[in-house]
Formats: structure tokens, C-alpha cells, sequence
């Protein structure tokens, strides 16, 4: 009978296996699911028990013929762990890990760091930390010790990731937070909680709710410990192309835990922001509070945990001109404009509620109930180029809710999870009337008019309202040790995800006017250009969808011996998008595109869709049917990966892995053809002296004072025309992004010591951007000398051609060193260390998705990426210091980020342009020794005073001092690229009276309770 099993498993796992390998090409990481895995080997055909005395848990396994085991599904926490008499052992496990413990003998087995007896909120026995070391994914914990002592400016838990080499966490001007990984953008992340996935699909930010937002995805009290992966993750892991967080949240014991606390500062615990010193100090106060408890509901079986945490915040912003080229143009402004420049606040206030039960149904079953609740509204929108009469007010809700059921059988493990999700974000401008852009006429043949300064009412497309809801399924089942030529842990999951997509980003108000300011001439009695949309009758200007999701992988973590560990996985996405599917072109488009063009060099029977051809646009690839467009089904993943202990002893493992990951096309971008159609936005071009335009396009008309009156006047001024409007058409062959990410590394561990160095190739792809489709009559783009733009000969009648595309691509090579003594009680201290070199290259910013300065996405060329720093480095350190008080540093240093343009200089290139895109590097500053090579410089530093009241129960009182040193992190540029066709040497400059990213000098006060 045994033999026959055994057989049994020897031929599931060969055909899984080869299964497997045959879909496998390269890449890989760790399980989504942010539980632990114990694996190990004890004496063969023992009971290994694993058991949490703060909880009940209980789970068992049986050793195989080899002696090797495979425990799944367990929480983060500390266990007693036994094969039988004098095998026992206390232990720690990390989130999202697989650890290795050897229970043959007493004294064998755990790659560990010294005894740690609080690696988890209410655990009390002393307990080794199981470290993971076989594993080709590159990454790191980030435990609770850290999250309670690293010095912090916001309580968002994801700031310190970019303790992690590669990573980066961003607090804005404006004081709103990113996290983004390497040198993709922010939407390119996801963050798991709980194994379930967090992702916007609506706006960017890769998070729902943190694009633009000041406010955290969690109540940072609940977070247990997470991991953050930076390439090669397994194929548990979808919908991510960079940097996935995978978190823990923290869950009642036996006994009562809890914890309240308040944080408080205000400008006078400040230094002034840069604009402040000529202006004064304006009013500003962060306000931080909330309380978190556990326990028991029914000993050793249920158990409750809820947290709340609240911010409210008011914070300084400087409104200063855009950097346009020329010194001191803000002179040139009307005087009441140049008024509305300097200082100014944002104010923000978030609440953030969490509730979880667990309930140990038997020592097999484990099921938790949770749901999380996120509600903010704030300032937004005022700063560098906006003034704040042209700001909004936002709201930010996100309601989530969790049943996770999982099963432990004798031989395999299934997690099964449901979920549901209701998450939107909302803007509306915070007055209404007439906007009022000041740009400067930098080559108006080109249409090349940047924006100085924005005021009056906000843009019609700042108003906004985007939500994503629906229920989601998923399973992962798990075979545990499997045996043929090694042990093998398999793993099956599927995704079902129905999720109710809606976008709409704009309102029939707040026409927009723009206005030339010319050096030393002042700015225009006339406007040159009016933007406005729309009202149709019947239309809500609302996109609406449902969207299905569909995911299923493959993976196999297979043990060949006590030295090579090999990670086999694919995986395959599917999203079926009926807005996007079924969506008819206006045949009053497509009649207009065929019917003859008005413009002059044009021939006779020529037609618009002559000249596009002409130009390299074939019309038919846009043109949508609502049965020619197919969701993309290419999104096959393989990914490998592999560890080689190099003397099966843990202590020295080289790794490395290749794999491909898909994202996804947000729904901000799919649903412009929807939304366009349904509520027109229309730009007109005034015939003015200075800015004359091609009075042969049907958008190009005399200016008249009557359109000064505003919406009521424009919304009727082209009623049955419709010339002036945008159309928005998107590749009927649309992909989803993805990235292939290679590496190669080794980690070392020495005393208490751990250390990796690692070498990352990451290769992104098949980005969405938006390009102008305009095209001259014989197909040009750019405009010759004295002759029209291809920006002023728009579809006859219609309008301007907006084409979407993929197109996007980034080029990163990054070298990552860390090391880092974890913190234990004996010791008393902790330190890290996170080195990342990043060689960067993209064929265009990617925080930007209108790329209108060459015809296509193919004739930009790969510069400097001005997502990452080409050095960067982060430290960090923790020591327990006499009479109950513990202190913590952090230092980073990051050198300039580039500035990404569209260089004009006077030039005229090959290809007719006169600008062209570049990436250059302002000076920076000293740090200690040597030049002027730091664009970021920062030091933390923070104390704690604990007064214990009793057993278990503490207060504390808390100083955080952020920015040490007043150091100024500037944000803006000023460019000058030259003139006469002469590019400067040194083109950039940062501009020491505007904005600055992170804070200026702040103290921060908070005191609590722990019980």
C-alpha cells in the first residue's frame, strides 16, 4: 500500500514537473499569501508538531521515508516545534517565508539570528528567527522592531521599504507619499495584504487611493511585519511588473493586547520652507491618533483584533511658476497673478479602521473574517505651475472586506479566499468659473507653449469620479513534499476577479483660457486658446464596465538536494474589458477622416485618411466595429528560479532567477474613447496678433469678447458643428505592459550578520502612452517654416486625433548591496545598510501619458531615466540605551534625479523638428566629503522614554526629529538649454526658491500606552 502511494506521488509530481519545465522560458518570487512555510527534515515517519501557545495553534505533519516534512498556511509568529523527545525547539517565522528547521537532533538545524522573544506582538516565549536563505527572489522583511523605531514622517507603513535596495518611498511637495520600485512607475507595484491584492485599476499609483493622496493604504497598528520582493517573484504573484509588498496582518491571543497613542506638531516645531523666508511662515499642523486591541473570544479557538488610526494634516505647499527656459518670467505676469505666487497649505484628514476574527475551527482549519475601511478628503492640485484659487477638493474611500478559509491535510494544503472590494476617489474644483493658463510662446509653429502658471478656476478636467467594485475568488492547493529526485512543494492556483469599473474626468464647466507672457513684453490683452467641454443631451459623460479577471498558475519549489533548490512556476492572465471590446467608432468620425481635406497642399480627392496614411497612422487600426478588438490572451509568465547553498550549511547561497510579469492597462486610459464621445472636450485657437494659427482649420476662428463669458456661451457656441473636439482612439491591438526581470546574487550569513549582493536586469515593455494623430496634407508632422502645424489640422470638423498606443519602455540595470544585523534583546541594537547603482534608460517619462512632440512612440529616443537616482543609499540604526530609553538613526543619500524634457534651443533637426528630448543632471550638493553629488540628504533621528507602570503595561513618550541637518531637498527645476542652436553644457539648475520634496527640519511629539 505504501509502496503503491509512493508511487503514486513519484508520478503526479514527474508529470507536474514536466509540465512545468515545458511552459518554462525565464522568472519567479514568493508567495503572495503572506503566510510562513516550515520545511525541514526530522527522523522519517515522525510527528512533527508545530504549536503557538499565544494562540492554540496546532498544525502537524509527518516525516517522509527521507525524513523531510512541509508545514504550510502559518501565520507569522513565534512556535514550539518538536519531532519527538529532545528535537524541540522555540521559533520565529517571517512573513511570506519558507523556513528550513532540522529536527533530527537538538542542536541542528535553524539558519537563525539569536533569540528573539518579541519578533511578534504578545509573544513572550524566547524564540530563534528562522531566516529564509534558499530562496532566488530579491528582497527583504521588514519587521516589527523596525516599524516601531526607524524615524517616521508619515504613519504609512510602506515608507520603510526603502530601507530595501532598489526601492524608493516618496513624500511630494504636496506631502503625498509613493512607493515605486527600480525605475518603473508607481503603478507598476502591488501591495498583498493578507494574501489578497490591493491594486487600483483605475488611476495610477498601483494602490488604490495613492495616487496624489497624503494618506496611507493601512492602519500602520495592524501591520504585523511584510515583505517587500523587488524582482523574481514566483507565480503566485499577479497583476504587478516591479516591486510587490506582500503584508501580515497582526491578530489576537490569548490575552489582551493593546495599544493608544498620539502624535502632534505644528509650525512651530519647524524650520521654513524656501518660499517661506521671503514670505513668512504660514500655518501648518499634523495631528496623528488612533488605538488597537486584541484578544480572546474563546481561548485557543477565536480571537478578535481591531485598530483605528486617524490623521489631520495642514501642509505648507509653495506655489511657484513652472521652469519654462527664462529667468524671471513670473515678472512678466499680471500683477494678480504674481499675488497668488508663494506660500500656501493643504489640508487632509483620513481615518482608517481595520477588524479581524480568527478562528481555529480545528487543528486543521483555520478561518479569518476581516474588513478594512479607508475614508480621507483634501486639498489637492496647488503647487509648482497651479495656484491654489485653481485647486480641489478630493475624497478618497476605500471598504474592503475578507473570508479566508484554509485547510491542512496530511499531505497537501488549500487556502481559499473571498473577497469583495468598493473603493473610489473623487475631485472637485473648489471654485467655478472661468481658468485662466499663462504659457510662454516657446515655438508656436510647433505648438511648443509650455505652462507657466494655472489660476481661476480649476481645469474642467480636474473634476473627477473613479471607483472600482466587485467580488473576487481565489484558491491556491498545495502538495506538501512530494518525492522524485528530491522533494518537491507544488502549487495550483486560479483568480476570478468581477470587478464594476466607472471613470469619468471631466465636467461641463470651467472653460479654460490660455494667455502668451513674453520676456519683458508682459502678457497678452488676448487670449490665444480656449479648452472646455461639453454637456450632451442624455449623456452623463460616465464610462461604465464590468471587467473579468482571470489568473492561473503553476509552481514548483523543488529541493534537488541539501544544496540546490530549483523554483519552477507559470502563470496566465486574462482580463476581458467590454468598454473597450465593444466600443463603436462614431461614424461621424469616420466620415470625416474619409471625406476630403480642406487643407491647403492638399490635392483633389485627397482625403483626411489619405494624409494619415500618408503620415504612418493606418486609421483601420483604430477603428472599432465592436467585434474587431480582442482582449489580449499573450500574458503567459514562466519564471525560474534557483538557490545553491554552496556548503549546505545556509551560511553562503548563491541565487538567481528570470521571469516575465504582466500588469495591466488602467481604466483611466481605456476609457477615454467612452468618455470623449460622451462629454466633448473642445480646444479652439484664436487668430491673434503674436499667435496667429491656420485660419483654414475649422479650430482656428477670430477671438470674440463674448467667449470671455464663459460655459454658458461656449457650451452653445458649436452646437451641430462639433469642430474643436478631441477623439480618442485606441489600438484595436491594445497589450498589457509586462517586464522580464533577470538576477543574479549571492547571500551570505556571518555571526549575526546578513548580507546580499545582487546584479538586476529589468526590461519593461509595451507601456501606454498617448500620441497626436494630426497630420499635414502630405503626411508631415512637423511644421515647415512658415506653414501650419499638424497641431492645427485636426480631423475636418471634428477635431484633434488622439491615439493610443503601447509604446513605453525602460531599460534598468541595478546593483544592490545590503547588509544588516537584525535587532535581539541580548544584543540590543540593530543596523542596516542598502546600497542600490541603477543605469537607466526609457523612450519617455514615464509619469507622463501624452507624448505629442514626435509622431510616434518609436521615434523617441532611450534617455536617462529621471525615475531613479543613479546612487542611492540608505542607513539605518537602533540601540537600547539606559533608564528604559531606545534610539534610532537614519540616514539617505541619493544623488540628482535627471530632468526629462523636450529641449528648444534654436535648432532645426533632420526630421523638421526643432525641439528634441534630453535628460540632464543639475548639480547637487556636499554631503561630509567630496563634490556637489547629492540631490537628497537626509538624517532622522528618534528617541523613546519608557515608563513601565506594570507587567506587560508601559507608557512612552516620543520625539522624532526628521531632517536633522535643514538639509533642502529641492523639487523644482530651472532649465535653459541653450539658444542659436547651442545646447548649454550645464542646462539645469534646481530652483533654491521653490518647493522641496520630503520635509524642512520638524519635530514630532507623540506619547502612548502599551498594555
Amino acid at each position: 500500500m505504501k509502496a503503491s502511494m509512493h508511487l503514486k506521488k513519484k508520478l503526479l509530481v514527474s508529470v507536474i514537473a514536466a509540465a512545468v519545465a515545458t511552459a518554462i522560458a525565464p522568472g519567479m518570487v514568493m508567495a503572495q499569501s503572506a503566510n510562513a512555510t516550515l520545511r525541514g527534515k526530522a527522523t522519517p515517519g515522525a510527528n512533527v508538531t508545530v504549536f503557538n501557545p499565544q494562540t492554540g495553534l496546532t498544525r502537524h505533519a509527518t516525516a517522509g521515508q527521507d525524513g523531510s516534512y512541509v508545514i504550510n498556511g502559518l501565520p507569522p509568529a513565534s512556535y514550539k516545534v518538536d519531532a519527538g523527545p529532545g528535537t524541540e525547539q522555540n521559533i520565529t517565522l517571517t512573513v511570506a517565508s519558507t523556513a528550513t528547521v532540522n529536527l533530527a537532533a537538538p542542536a541542528q538545524g535553524a539558519t537563525a539570528t539569536a533569540a528573539n522573544a518579541t519578533s511578534m506582538e504578545g509573544v513572550s516565549v524566547s524564540a530563534t528567527t528562522v531566516q529564509e536563505v534558499k530562496t532566488p527572489e530579491v528582497g527583504q522583511t521588514i519587521s516589527l522592531h523596525q516599524i516601531a523605531t526607524i524615524p517616521q514622517v508619515s504613519r504609512n507603513f510602506l515608507e520603510f521599504a526603502d530601507t530595501v535596495p532598489g526601492m524608493v518611498f516618496n513624500v511630494d511637495a504636496k506631502g503625498n507619499t509613493s512607493l515605486r520600485g527600480g525605475a518603473m512607475n508607481t503603478s507598476s507595484t502591488n501591495v498583498y495584504i493578507d494574501g489578497v491584492s490591493q491594486k487600483s485599476y483605475v488611476k495610477e499609483g498601483g494602490v488604490s487611493g495613492q495616487n496624489g493622496s497624503q494618506g496611507n493604504p493601512f492602519p500602520q497598528l495592524a501591520i504585523g511585519e511584510y515583505k517587500v520582493i523587488t524582482n523574481n517573484y514566483k507565480a503566485e504573484y499577479d497583476q504587478v511588473s516591479s516591486a510587490a509588498i506582500t503584508a501580515e496582518t497582526k491578530s489576537g491571543t490569548n490575552e489582551f493586547h493593546g495599544e493608544v497613542f498620539g502624535t502632534y506638531t505644528n509650525d512651530a516645531f519647524r524650520n521654513r520652507t524656501p518660499i517661506e523666508k521671503t514670505n513668512g511662515k504660514v500655518d501648518s499642523e499634523s495631528k496623528e491618533y488612533g488605538f488597537a486591541l486584541g484578544g480572546p473570544i474563546i481561548k485557543d479557538k477565536m480571537h478578535f483584533f481591531i485598530a483605528y488610526e486617524q490623521k489631520k494634516f495642514n501642509t505648507p505647499i509653495s506655489v511657484t511658476p513652472n521652469a519654462v527656459g527664462v529667468a524671471n518670467i513670473e515678472n512678466d505676469l499680471p500683477e494678480n497673478v504674481q499675488s497668488q505666487l508663494g506660500s500656501s497649505n493643504l489640508t487632509f484628514d483620513e481615518k482608517l479602521y481595520f477588524g479581524k476574527i480568527d478562528w481555529e475551527l480545528t487543528d486543521r482549519d483555520r478561518i479569518e473574517v476581516s474588513t478594512q475601511v479607508r475614508r480621507e478628503t483634501q486639498l489637492g492640485g496647488t503647487g509648482t505651475g497651479t495656484a491654489a484659487s485653481a485647486g480641489t477638493q478630493g475624497e478618497n474611500h476605500d471598504t474592503r472586506g475578507t473570508f479566508k478559509w484554509a485547510h491542512s491535510g496530511d499531505s497537501w494544503y488549500n487556502e481559499l479566499i473571498l473577497a469583495y472590494e468598493n473603493a473610489y476617489v473623487a475631485a472637485n474644483p473648489l471654485q467655478i468659473g472661468n481658468g485662466y493658463t499663462y504659457s510662454y510662446p516657446q515655438d508656436i509653429a510647433n505648438n511648443q507653449n509650455p505652462t507657466i502658471i494655472t489660476t481661476g478656476a480649476a481645469d474642467p478636467r480636474a473634476t473627477q469620479n473613479k471607483s472600482q467594485e466587485g467580488p473576487s475568488i481565489s484558491d491556491t492547493f498545495t502538495f506538501n513534499n512530494l518525492e522524485w529526485q528530491g522533494d518537491h512543494v507544488v502549487k495550483f492556483g486560479y483568480k476570478f476577479k468581477s470587478v464594476e469599473l466607472k471613470a469619468s474626468d471631466v465636467a461641463a464647466q470651467n472653460p479654460q483660457f490660455f494667455y502668451d507672457v513674453r520676456p519683458g513684453q508682459g502678457t497678452s490683452a488676448e487670449p490665444w486658446q480656449v479648452f472646455y467641454a461639453s454637456a450632451l443631451p442624455g449623456q452623463d459623460g460616465v464610462a461604465k464596465t464590468t471587467a473579468r479577471q482571470y489568473g492561473v498558475f503553476a509552481q514548483d519549489d523543488w529541493s534537488v538536494n541539501d544544496k540546490l533548490t530549483l523554483n519552477l512556476g507559470v502563470r496566465w492572465d486574462y482580463e476581458a474589458n467590454p468598454s473597450y471590446t465593444n466600443f463603436v467608432t462614431s461614424q461621424r468620425v469616420l466620415d470625416a477622416i474619409n471625406a476630403q481635406n480642406p487643407y491647403a497642399g492638399a490635392a483633389p480627392g485627397e482625403t483626411y485618411g489619405d494624409a494619415l496614411a500618408a503620415g504612418g497612422v493606418n486609421i483601420a487600426d483604430y477603428t472599432s466595429n465592436g467585434h474587431n478588438r480582442k482582449n489580449f490572451r499573450g500574458a503567459w509568465q514562466p519564471r525560474l528560479g534557483f538557490s545553491y547553498d554552496l556548503f549546505g550549511d545556509e551560511a553562503h547561497v548563491f541565487h538567481g532567477g528570470a521571469g516575465r510579469a504582466y500588469d495591466r492597462n488602467l481604466f483611466d486610459y481605456l476609457q477615454t474613447e467612452v468618455t470623449k464621445q460622451a462629454l466633448p472636450q473642445t480646444t479652439l485657437r484664436f487668430n491673434v496678433p503674436g499667435h496667429p494659427c491656420d485660419t483654414t482649420s475649422s479650430t482656428c476662428v477670430p477671438f470674440n469678447p463674448a467667449f470671455l463669458g464663459g460655459q454658458g456661451v461656449l457650451q452653445n457656441y458649436l452646437v451641430g458643428g462639433n469642430s474643436g473636439q478631441e477623439v480618442d482612439m485606441l489600438n484595436n491591438k491594445l497589450k498589457a505592459p509586462y517586464s522580464d526581470q533577470f538576477s543574479l546574487g549571492m547571500s551570505n550569513t556571518i555571526g549575526d550578520w546578513q548580507t546580499d549582493a545582487t546584479v538586476t536586469r529589468v526590461l519593461s515593455r509595451d507601456g501606454f502612452a498617448f500620441t497626436l494623430g494630426n497630420r499635414l496634407p502630405n503626411g508631415s508632422y512637423f511644421a515647415v517654416p512658415g506653414g501650419a502645424s499638424a497641431g492645427d489640422q485636426p480631423i475636418p470638423n471634428v477635431g484633434g486625433l488622439i491615439l493610443g498606443d503601447n509604446g513605453i519602455a525602460t531599460r534598468t540595470t541595478q546593483v544592490l548591496l545590503s547588509a544588516q544585523k537584525p535587532y535581539t534583546k541580548e544584543s540590543g541594537w540593530s543596523t542596516s545598510f542598502a546600497y542600490t547603482f541603477s543605469h537607466a534608460k526609457q523612450n519617455r517619462d514615464i509619469n507622463e501619458h501624452y507624448s505629442f512632440d514626435y509622431p510616434s512612440l518609436n521615434d523617441y529616443p532611450f534617455i536617462t531615466s529621471n525615475a531613479v537616482s543613479k546612487h542611492r543609499f540608505v542607513a539605518t540604526g537602533a540601540l537600547d540605551l539606559p533608564w528604559g530609553i531606545s534610539g534610532s538613526i537614519k540616514l539617505t543619500l541619493a544623488t540628482p534625479l535627471p530632468k526629462n524634457d523636450v529641449a528648444c534651443y534654436g535648432a532645426t533637426f533632420a526630421d523638421g523638428s526643432t525641439c528634441v528630448p534630453v535628460s540632464a543632471t543639475p548639480s547637487g550638493s556636499k554631503f561630509l566629503v567630496g563634490g556637489n553629488i547629492w540631490g537628497y540628504r537626509d538624517v532622522d533621528l528618534q528617541l523613546t522614554k519608557d515608563f513601565i507602570l506594570g507587567e506587560g503595561t508601559k507608557i512612552y513618550a516620543r520625539f522624532d526629529i526628521l531632517n536633522l541637518f535643514n538639509w533642502q531637498n529641492f523639487a523644482d527645476y530651472n532649465t535653459n538649454w541653450g539658444s542659436n542652436g547651442e545646447l548649454n553644457s550645464q542646462p539645469v539648475a534646481y530652483n533654491k526658491k521653490g518647493n522641496i520634496v520630503f520635509v524642512p527640519r520638524t519635530a514630532r511629539f507623540t506619547v502612548g500606552l502599551k498594555f
